[in-house]
C-alpha cells in the first residue's frame, strides 16, 4: 500500500505543479521538455534496457512513435486542462480514460465483457459528462468555460489512446523499459521541435525556473510510473487491488487539492458525477 499511495501522490503533484506554473512565472512547454529528459535518463538508470529489444520489435515501432508523439501534446492538453477546469476535473478525466481502453479490450483484444464491466463503463461515461457539464449565461462565461470541457475532454481520449498504443506495445514483446526509454526520448525529441520553434519565433526565453519546475516535472513523472510497478510486484495476486487503488487514490488526493488548497468551485451536478466516478472506477476494477 505505500507504493500505492506513493504513485497517486506522485500523480497529483505533478497537476498540481501545473496548476501553479503561471503563479511561479514557469513556461510549461519548456518545463515538459526538461520533464523528459529527466525521464528518459532515470528510465536508462533504473531499468538498463537493452538497445536489442527495440532492434528486434519491429512491430511495436508504429506504436512507440505514436506514443513518442502524443505524450508531450497530451501533457500540454492536461496542464490546459488544470489551468481551465481545475485539478479535480483534470484527474477525474484523465482516471476515467481506462473506459477508451476498455472499449478497445473489448473490440481490438477480444476480451470478455461482463455485466458488471457494462455498468461500469455507463457509470463512467455519466461521470464524465456530469463532470464536464457546465451552464454559463454570458458571452465571456461561455468563451472562458469552453476549455472547462474542451481540455479535460482532450485529456480523456488522448490518455485513453496512449493506453491503447502502451498494449499494442506489450503484446509485441517490448520489455517495459525499453519501451519507457523509447517513448521518453521520442517525446523528448518531439518537445524540442516545438519549443525550438517557439524559441526561434521570439514566443517565449529560456527560463531558470521553468528548468528547475521541469526536473521535478520529470521526477514525479518517473515516479508515478516506478511506484506503481512497485505495487504490482509487492501485490502480485490482486491487481485489482492495485488498480483500483491507484485510480481511487488519485481522485481522493486530487479532490483534497483541488477542493481544499485552491478551492475550486464544483456544482451539486459535479459532485454526482465524482461519486459516480468513483463508483464506475470500483465496478470496473471489481468486474
Amino acid at each position: 500500500m505505500p507504493f500505492l499511495l506513493a504513485a497517486a501522490l506522485c500523480s497529483v503533484l505533478v497537476s498540481v505543479l501545473l496548476k501553479l506554473a503561471r503563479r511561479l512565472d514557469v513556461d510549461v512547454g519548456q518545463a515538459i521538455a526538461w520533464n523528459y529528459v529527466i525521464a528518459a535518463a532515470a528510465s536508462a538508470l533504473v531499468f538498463a534496457p537493452a538497445p536489442a529489444a527495440l532492434r528486434q520489435a519491429t512491430a511495436a515501432w508504429p506504436a512507440l512513435l505514436g506514443l513518442g508523439l502524443l505524450l508531450p501534446t497530451i501533457f500540454l492538453a492536461l496542464a490546459g486542462s488544470v489551468r481551465h477546469a481545475g485539478i479535480v476535473r483534470s484527474e477525474v478525466a484523465q482516471r476515467l480514460s481506462l473506459l477508451i481502453s476498455l472499449l478497445a479490450a473489448f473490440v481490438l483484444f477480444g476480451e470478455p465483457l461482463s455485466v458488471t464491466k457494462v455498468w461500469g463503463i455507463a457509470a463512467g461515461f455519466a461521470a464524465l459528462l456530469g463532470l464536464v457539464w457546465r451552464s454559463s449565461h454570458h458571452a465571456g462565461e461561455r468563451l472562458h468555460g469552453a476549455g472547462r470541457w474542451v481540455y479535460p475532454l482532450l485529456v480523456f481520449v488522448g490518455f485513453g489512446v496512449i493506453d491503447v498504443l502502451f498494449k499494442r506495445v506489450a503484446q509485441a514483446g517490448v520489455p517495459l523499459g525499453a519501451a519507457l526509454l523509447a517513448m521518453f526520448v521520442m517525446a523528448l525529441l518531439v518537445s524540442l521541435v516545438l519549443q525550438g520553434w517557439r524559441l526561434a519565433s521570439g514566443q517565449v526565453r529560456l527560463g531558470g525556473r521553468s528548468l528547475a519546475a521541469g526536473l521535478l516535472l520529470g521526477l514525479l513523472n518517473f515516479g508515478n510510473i516506478l511506484f506503481y510497478l512497485r505495487a504490482h510486484q509487492a501485490l502480485p495476486g490482486r491487481p485489482a487491488l492495485v488498480f483500483a487503488g491507484m485510480n481511487l487514490g488519485v481522485v481522493a488526493l486530487g479532490a483534497l487539492a483541488g477542493l481544499l488548497v485552491f478551492r475550486e468551485r464544483l456544482s451539486r451536478l459535479n459532485l454526482v458525477a465524482l461519486a459516480l466516478a468513483v463508483l464506475a472506477i470500483a465496478l470496473l476494477a471489481r468486474g
